[in-house]
């Protein structure tokens, strides 16, 4: 009997641990640095999609805000 390994789906199933983890992370730190108050206006959206998905910066005291 042969073996042939498993292949794994061509199918992108989302994000995996490290991402999921990654967005967690960055949501918790753009909430301490309020980026989710207010949220009204494009700008604050991008902001907030910014904070999320940049978080590092905002550690090291770069600000994201679109004005």
């Amino acid at each position: 009997m042969a073996y042939y390994p498993r292949r794994r789906a061509a199918v992108w199933s989302g994000p995996g641990l490290l991402g999921t983890i990654y967005l967690v992370v960055g949501a918790v730190v753009a909430a301490t640095h309020h980026y989710f108050m207010h949220v009204l206006t494009f700008k604050q959206i991008v902001s907030a999609v910014l904070a999320v998905l940049l978080w590092p910066l905002l550690l090291i005291g770069i600000n994201l805000h679109v004005h």
